[in-house]
């Protein structure tokens, strides 16, 4: 085990990199395969595997690591069954205030939340993935291009596919 300040095997290197990176990655493999909890234990087995792969994976590699591990780790969790998104009203979290809105527009706002749910989770999987990394998680289209592993030309033709399928089930978003 190196003590390196650098290095993924340094525990304080380690927890920071956990640290910045676990829930990105939870929300990456949440949109990927529709599961929270899923998505919440892959992260787990991925950093574990990390850790105990640490002197073999430089601290500027981990990044691509862990993403293709619980990629992969989602992959071979999910072969055999078909899951539908379960989108768990993931954008429509809101405080229960006290509000002046009238009970149309919570109605009216309700429909459409619901139509918006279902529009996204019946996305293709790569196209739900950059919209929700795009649009939940403020990501750029380079960010989300170098997560998935492709192009920021790719990303951008997902999104625009994406984009053109939701306002033909909900209108203009």
């Amino acid at each position: 085990m190196s003590d390196n300040k650098n290095s993924t095997c340094n525990e304080q290197a380690f927890d920071q990199f956990f640290k910045s990176q676990s829930k990105l990655l939870r929300n990456y493999i949440y949109y990927k395969f529709g599961d929270l909890e899923q998505a919440e234990d892959i992260v787990q087995d991925t950093f574990i595997k990390l850790w105990n792969n640490c002197s073999k994976v430089p601290l500027d590699k981990a990044k691509s690591y862990i993403y293709t591990i619980a990629t992969n780790l989602g992959i071979s969790i999910t072969r055999h069954q078909k899951v539908r998104f379960k989108y768990q009203d993931y954008i429509t979290q809101r405080k229960s205030d006290v509000t002046n809105e009238s009970p149309e527009f919570i109605a009216l706002e309700k429909e459409y939340m619901e139509k918006l749910k279902n529009a996204i989770a019946d996305l293709p999987e790569r196209q739900r993935e950059v919209f929700l990394l795009s649009r939940i998680d403020k990501k750029t289209y380079k960010e989300i291009a170098e997560m998935s592993n492709v192009s920021v030309k790719a990303i951008e033709k997902l999104m625009h596919k994406a984009l053109l399928a939701m306002r033909k089930k909900i209108g203009n978003i």
